[in-house]
């Protein structure tokens, strides 16, 4: 295959997902424009990192949600609630930070499994469920918190959405330890890329040239290094980036490597079909939501970390952050379809236009207008893309 050819395949291959890498490319081009480079500079890439850190945990979960053919619309609410319990427990009754956290996520399981027991075994839609469940778990919030905040949480418990790792191998005016950390990340996505391309040449299956797989790999090892730098030029390796990087990674294993992964695929893609494969639709189901649950817990202990409290009003449409991220990133609003690394990048989309927007001083109403109008191009460019492979065919 030819370069030229290689580079079509790549751009025409999934026009939905080559798509969102060009937008996001061109809105932090412009974005950069606009606010003469403050948008890259090292203290605000560090700001957009802490500030939607828990919109893309919530995406993750949301995703695989997505793809299934469900929505949760539950999910502010349960990240108010988590939020809450771990301040309770730690602010209140004076306990260790950590046991907050495991009660956080102790909640978030038991929610998500109820939930997923009304969707999966009794067959209420999720929609209902969850939308009764945004509404049962935000008054369990004000009842937990007694409408009223709490605050502020031990500096340990801080830590997890605003702490950094720094220092530990030293660095004049950059942190090596964070460009380290990111050249072994680095190296290992290039070995699994490289594994894979094997994979598909033993299977003769169509590969790009092996110098535009090359130059992929570059350009993408040339983003990533810059991304570092511009954080080790400020305050290091935040810590809430090592959780998100573990859970990306956890969550693209889970979804493209094993048995959950295919068969929450299969359901979202043909639910009739998956039943007479011997998918048990009923279990799957349940689990997508325990897994919700917990992404929650997660997302309301780094968000409450992040705000140093509880606040009755935590959390408040956080789904539609969630959802928007993994619409603008790729997935059907019909099921089937959908990546975690999309949905990370149409959260970042997301982070990026907000933040720009907020350094130029726009009004708040005009974002909002702004993120509804892009999310409504993301769902019609899916749906163009539908019709013209059915015109294909």
């Amino acid at each position: 295959m030819t370069a030229v050819a290689g580079l079509k395949d790549i751009f025409t291959r999934n026009l939905r997902t080559s798509g969102i890498y060009i937008a996001f490319v061109a809105i932090i081009g412009l974005f950069t424009i606009l606010t003469d480079g403050m948008l890259l500079s090292p203290g605000n890439i560090t700001n957009i990192v802490l500030q939607y850190s828990y919109i893309l945990i919530l995406a993750i979960g949301m995703v695989i949600v997505i793809i299934a053919g469900h929505i949760d619309l539950s999910v502010g609410s349960v990240v108010a609630l988590t939020g809450a319990v771990a301040a309770v427990v730690v602010i209140k009754n004076d306990n260790p930070w950590w046991l907050g956290v495991l009660a956080a996520l102790a909640v978030g399981l038991l929610v998500g499994a109820w939930q997923g027991f009304w969707v999966a075994y009794v067959g209420i839609p999720a929609f209902i469920v969850t939308l009764a469940g945004m509404l049962l778990f935000r008054g369990m919030t004000l009842q937990v918190l007694e409408n009223v905040s709490l605050s502020p949480f031990p500096a340990a418990y801080q830590k997890i959405a605003g702490g950094f790792l720094n220092g530990i191998l030293g660095g004049n005016g950059f942190d090596v330890f964070t460009l380290v950390i990111f050249a072994i990340a680095i190296a290992g996505y290039a070995f699994s890329q490289l594994r894979a391309r094997q994979a598909r040449i033993k299977y003769q299956q169509a590969v790009e040239s092996f110098p535009l797989f090359v130059l992929k790999l570059v350009l993408i090892a040339a983003v990533v290094m810059a991304f570092a730098y511009q954080l080790s030029r400020s305050r290091g390796l935040p810590i809430v980036l090592i959780i998100l990087g573990v859970l990306i990674l956890a969550y693209q294993i889970v979804t493209t490597k094993t048995v959950f992964g295919r068969h929450v695929y299969a359901i979202g893609g043909n639910l009739h079909a998956a039943e007479l494969s011997g998918v048990k639709v009923k279990k799957i189901n349940f689990w997508i939501f325990v897994n919700m649950g917990f992404l929650a817990a997660v997302a309301g202990v780094v968000y409450s970390s992040r705000s140093n409290g509880a606040q009755p009003q935590a959390g408040n449409m956080f789904e539609l952050d969630a959802i928007a991220a993994c619409f603008i990133g790729g997935a059907s609003t019909t099921g089937g379809v959908g990546r975690v690394t999309g949905a990370m990048v149409g959260g970042l989309i997301m982070g990026v236009m907000s933040n720009g927007m907020q350094l130029m001083g726009i009004d708040q109403s005009v974002q909002q207008m702004v993120k509804g109008l892009v999310l409504l191009l993301a769902v019609a460019f899916d749906i163009y893309n539908k019709r013209r492979a059915g015109a294909a065919r």
